[in-house]
């Protein structure tokens, strides 16, 4: 299975660290958080990585190459201007194929192992979910057993982790354009397209400065 890293945004609220270093490049415990991921895929067995980048994209490009020294196969989808989640996985098709891939942000930082993902999905997507973080404390959708749901009013959500499966016919109908991922995915969960599961161990969506240095704990205690 193919896997692809979200890598394009500009990471505003860590200024003034990216204004010259593009997010996923960011260290934490000295090592970029893209690693993080690039070590976790080809432990899970994963061999070709697509990278879309628009920030300073080229240095992400001439740091990691080829992928050859992670055990990798790396391929990019430049965009010049972000394209959003979904405008950006809809570029990024062509290199993906026409197999279910998996997709994960690039600015997360997460022990999740992702050899515990399915190899392949009924519907049209598989969602990490995950407890609700403080700055997301209403959560994202309601996990039903195995099924994800929208979720009525006051229902326990929890947080989209950023990491899924994605199937490409749920792109199907997308122009090429900057455009979110999660209006697609909340049609398919109201069509029952859209399993899930609940990640109870470390995650945190670094977008800030607080939530690094919380990574930076989470690595000096010996997690990840």
């Amino acid at each position: 299975m193919k896997a692809m890293i979200l890598a394009a945004g500009k990471g505003e609220r860590m200024r003034p660290l990216t204004l010259t270093t593009p997010k996923p490049l960011v260290r934490a415990g000295d090592v970029p958080l893209i690693v993080y991921h690039l070590r976790a895929l080809a432990k899970a067995g994963h061999r070709e990585v697509v990278i879309n980048h628009a920030w300073l994209g080229q240095q992400i490009e001439d740091y990691l190459g080829d992928g050859a020294q992670f055990g990798l196969s790396i391929t990019y989808s430049p965009e010049g201007e972000p394209l959003e989640t979904g405008g950006g996985i809809l570029r990024a098709l062509p290199l993906l194929g026409a197999e279910p891939f998996l997709v994960v942000n690039g600015d997360i930082w997460t022990d999740y192992p992702f050899a515990a993902l399915p190899r392949a999905i009924s519907g049209l997507a598989h969602l990490v979910l995950v407890d609700n973080p403080p700055h997301n404390p209403q959560g994202d959708f309601f996990l039903s057993g195995r099924t994800v749901e929208e979720g009525a009013e006051g229902s326990p959500k929890l947080t989209y982790s950023g990491i899924a499966i994605l199937h490409p016919q749920l792109f199907a109908n997308c122009r090429e354009g900057a455009f979110k991922l999660a209006p697609l995915l909340r049609q398919a969960m109201t069509d029952g397209q859209v399993s899930g599961e609940h990640f109870s161990g470390h995650w945190i969506d670094v977008g800030t400065h607080e939530r690094l240095a919380d990574v930076e704990r989470l690595l000096s205690a010996g997690a990840g």
